[in-house]
């Protein structure tokens, strides 16, 4: 099944400028864990970790959108990825009711959630304790753009302050995105 607008997702994130290999990277997924990916699009990023986790770990694909998943679902088989399951998901409620999540991965869907500090306390419950919460998004940076211009943006300081509200504290934080903040989050103790 041809999702155009899918493909058109995965050619952009596998772009060069948008430095996939360094987010992967920076992400230091190991063999075994349990990644949810929220905002799948296309999957470019959920094929990427399968891979890195390898067999023993889990990819949770989740999104709104039902034909980005069903794409997912079929590349993903087609290329013998079967540690992805796809989630369907509504903007105001994380999915997964799992405490077995070591990673959560947002890129440029932390704008699109409506109630976001109730989202990420919801979502608490699903990660292991040493769970982390990466969220790549614009910010605002590089002057009149798309994301400038239909709000498609959240500033750093707004996201750390969103993400303190719900629960949790800023661990890691890289400069490497142009237009983007790239923030790794935990949840504090108590």
């Amino acid at each position: 099944m041809r999702n155009l607008k899918a493909e058109m997702f995965n050619r952009k994130a596998a772009k060069p400028g948008n430095k996939a290999d360094e987010i992967i990277r920076a992400l230091a997924l190991k063999r075994g864990q349990n990644v949810a990916d929220v905002g799948v699009g296309g999957g470019y990023f959920s094929l990427r970790f399968s891979r890195a986790v390898e067999d023993d770990g889990k990819i949770y694909a989740v999104d709104t959108n039902r034909n980005f998943l069903e794409f997912l679902k079929i590349e993903s088989e087609k290329k013998g990825q079967y540690n992805i399951e796809t989630n369907l998901a509504k903007q105001n409620r994380f999915p997964l009711r799992k405490k077995d999540i070591d990673l959560v991965f947002l890129r440029n869907v932390y704008h699109h959630i409506p109630d976001r500090v109730n989202y990420f306390k919801d979502m608490a419950a699903s990660l292991k304790e040493e769970g982390r919460v990466a969220i790549i998004d614009y910010d605002g940076r590089g002057g009149f753009s798309f994301h400038r211009l239909f709000g498609h943006y959240v500033p750093k300081t707004t996201i750390i302050d969103e993400m303190s509200k719900a629960g949790y504290g800023l661990c890691k934080e890289f400069s490497f995105l142009p237009q983007q903040s790239f923030l790794i989050f935990s949840k504090i103790q108590e």
